[in-house]
């Protein structure tokens, strides 16, 4: 069985439509990457799922419909979002920024993962009482990543996570989503600029146009596809 399965959704901004009837389903333990250009409708399909925007259609998560959830109990229900620009909260410090994403859990538990995913992310041992606001963007998205893992999510929803980093801090921070994957079996669903990086480490790849799908295939035959490569890839 699927644990999302979406079926016609469609989602905007009040009058103007952005996504028009999409159709996309992803297994247990899957990474999934969509490609697009800006203005496609990466970014509300993230927030369509997440229950941050207005949608029609259906969203079916781990086997229970959840399109007219509020984004709270999307939360609840087990999905997290990391949204474009990461959304720390700058004047918090990292520590209380990691235990925001704990809100819903037990104290006790909460430690627990508090200490896992700090394993994925030494540098934020480091800088526990440091502002968020102060830290790079590198850490900065490793912290939005850590509060994110703090609610236990079943599916991770990444929006543009290199968005703004050096190519080795954006290479490190990629194979680490692929690190928690293999220890966790968690779904993750990436939107990406660096498409050539996400699908070394993702099992699909999907391409969205003017807000519909026009293509789906595994990531390495995305990869060899001349004209995916061209177009999204940046190479010929």
């Amino acid at each position: 069985m699927s644990l999302l399965t979406i079926e016609g959704l469609q989602a905007g901004y009040g009058a103007r439509h952005v996504l028009h009837g999409i159709n996309l389903s992803m297994d247990d333990g899957q990474i999934l990457v969509v490609l697009g250009a800006n203005g496609a409708g990466k970014t509300t399909l993230l927030r369509a799922i997440s229950g941050t925007i207005s949608r029609t259609g259906s969203i079916t998560f781990d086997g229970k419909r959840i399109d007219q959830l509020s984004a709270r109990r999307v939360v609840a229900a087990g999905i997290a979002h990391v949204p474009q620009g990461r959304g720390t909260f700058a004047d918090l410090t990292v520590d209380e920024n990691i235990r925001l994403g704990a809100y819903l859990r037990s104290s006790a538990d909460a430690k627990r993962d508090r200490e896992r995913w700090l394993a994925f992310f030494p540098r934020l041992r480091e800088r526990l009482s440091q502002q968020a606001g102060s830290l790079s963007g590198g850490e900065q998205q490793m912290l939005a990543i850590t509060r994110a893992l703090m609610v236990q999510p079943r599916l991770l929803l990444l929006d543009e996570p290199s968005l703004g980093l050096a190519p080795l801090i954006t290479r490190d921070l990629v194979n680490t989503l692929a690190e928690i994957r293999k220890e966790t079996g968690m779904t993750v669903l990436i939107v990406e600029q660096n498409a050539n990086l996400a699908l070394a480490i993702a099992d699909d790849g999907m391409v969205l146009e003017s807000g519909s799908v026009v293509l789906r295939d595994s990531a390495a035959n995305l990869v060899g596809n001349d004209e995916v490569r061209r177009i999204y890839l940046g190479y010929e």
